[in-house]
């Protein structure tokens, strides 16, 4: 619907819109020459920045008198451009007959100007939401490199990526998600490095989702990823800029979404869920190291307890006998199967992680140590549970923090219990049954046409290149060619020359 030349008429409109919302700011008031032209101002309160609102628009308007035509149904084009282009200055200004576009606008924090006698709104970009501003990186710390996160403002967070990238090839197509919301969504990447068929694909897909509202980025994975009954992540989420700069230099595509201090990263595969900013940053033996570490520790988080199971009640012969004799002697008081112990011991962990979760940070660590503590310690000396069950969950709470991803540490949660339960029943038989189930799931898993288990599986698509960044990293300047996300013929990221040292530029 197409607003009226009559500035009341379209005022009403406006206002039958936004009826019983009070924070809808009008103000209308005569401008020209003889102070015979209505203007009417429509901003809504606390979503356009004030300063700009009442310095760049109303307070030039009431100015704009002695140059003005007394009629506007007499301007010509060249004399329009004096209100739109001399009056208000602020470089973002475009003219909108549409009611309902109209109103978008306002909802989005922008301003629009109507006058009287012509069938058109002006909409001037004021945005001026509150925000807590750029803080440091919470769930993501690392020991060396940039500190700076993302926060809940859209064009901030594009901005955080774009200040890394200085490249024109940096793409931002940018949508809208939520028939309520009408969030912003932004799809970022290179244009002459990311494959065409994932940036065409993730468009698509985000086009086809059709929801009230999408009030964080999560909204969008779940709508997105390529199989939602796996409880493995096929998106990756990051809160840290340099993360996502990275991720998009090596051919992959980013979703940043407004209201949401996060962004998705995809296609993602299971090792880039082991990858930590500071890997890059710090010397490549002792971040090799280290990255080994957080592999072994996702086995111990997923393994240790069904091990435990099968190694105790099925199979004892496999432990030297005075380690035996200590679990039986342990497990002699105890009542309940070793099964319903360590499931038991480890949903107790559960609450406890989820309660230090909930609580505010200060009483939340300490509800995490002390109730751990106590609650181990008086299961017990109740004879509930055994010494060494409080030892292997605790042991296992304790790997699954070493994993950088909280998404992946929730994949592996649930696989555990998987695990626990054939264990529990089958012994070792049971074990490697879930073991090779679980390979066989991920195995079969691809992310927007990316193998999931790349490059451990499907490794000569890229001719074992990956391999270098894997559980080992080689040192940088071995590592010349982008990952498999990136398209044919944009591969190569480091040239060094042929002779000479290939540290420095010839």
């Amino acid at each position: 619907m197409d607003i009226s030349e009559k500035i009341d008429d379209s005022i009403g409109m406006i206002e039958l819109k936004f009826k019983d919302c009070g924070d809808l700011v009008r103000r209308k008031f005569p401008v020209g020459e003889d102070r015979n032209i209505e203007v009417c101002v429509f901003y809504i309160d606390m979503m356009a920045s004030r300063d700009v609102v009442e310095g760049s628009i109303i307070k030039n308007l009431m100015i704009f008198a002695r140059n003005a035509p007394p009629k506007f149904d007499e301007l010509k084009p060249d004399a329009y451009m004096g209100i739109k282009d001399g009056v208000v200055t602020t470089a973002e200004i475009e003219d909108e007959s549409d009611l309902d576009k109209l109103c978008d606008a306002l909802l989005c924090g922008d301003t629009v100007i109507l006058v009287d006698g012509f069938a058109k709104g002006y909409v001037v970009s004021t945005k001026g939401y509150p925000n807590r501003g750029v803080s440091a990186a919470e769930s993501e710390v690392a020991l060396q490199g940039p500190k700076d996160s993302f926060n809940e403002l859209f064009r901030v967070n594009s901005a955080l990526i774009r200040r890394r990238i200085r490249d024109t090839n940096l793409k931002l197509i940018q949508k809208r998600v939520g028939l309520r919301s009408k969030t912003d969504i932004g799809i970022m990447y290179l244009e002459d490095v990311a494959r065409p068929d994932v940036v065409r694909m993730v468009t698509e897909r985000i086009d086809n989702i059709n929801i009230d509202a999408s009030l964080d980025c999560g909204y969008i994975e779940q709508l997105i990823e390529d199989d939602w009954l796996s409880p493995f992540p096929q998106i990756q989420t990051t809160e840290r800029p340099d993360k996502t700069a990275s991720a998009i230099l090596e051919g992959r595509v980013a979703i940043i979404s407004d209201n949401s201090p996060q962004a998705l990263l995809l296609p993602s595969t299971f090792g880039v869920f082991f990858q930590a900013s500071d890997d890059y940053y710090q010397r490549w033996g002792i971040m090799t190291f280290t990255r080994a570490l957080r592999y072994a520790a996702g086995c111990v988080a997923l393994a240790m307890p069904a091990l435990y199971l099968a190694a105790a009640v099925f199979h004892p012969s496999m432990l030297p006998m005075p380690l035996t004799f200590k679990m039986a002697e342990a497990r002699r008081t105890t009542p309940l199967p070793a099964m319903f112990e360590v499931i038991i011991m480890d949903l107790a962990f559960e609450l406890i992680r989820e309660a230090g979760i909930r609580l505010p940070n200060v009483i939340g660590s300490a509800i995490g140590i002390v109730g751990g503590i106590i609650i181990g310690q008086a299961a017990v000396e109740a004879g509930l549970v055994s010494p060494i069950v409080v030892i292997i969950v605790a042991l296992t709470a304790i790997c699954s923090f070493a994993i950088p991803s909280v998404s992946l540490v929730n994949g592996y949660r649930l696989s555990k219990y998987w695990l626990v339960l054939l264990a529990g029943c089958f012994g070792l038989f049971g074990f490697w049954l879930g073991v090779l189930t679980l390979l066989i799931h991920l195995v079969s898993l691809k992310s927007f046409g990316i193998p999931y288990m790349f490059p451990f599986s499907s490794g000569e698509l890229n001719g074992y290149d990956d391999i270098k960044d894997s559980v080992i990293r080689v040192p940088l300047f071995m590592m010349k060619k982008r990952p498999l996300f990136a398209r044919p013929g944009g591969e190569m990221r480091l040239n060094p020359p042929e002779t000479g040292n290939p540290h420095v530029k010839e």
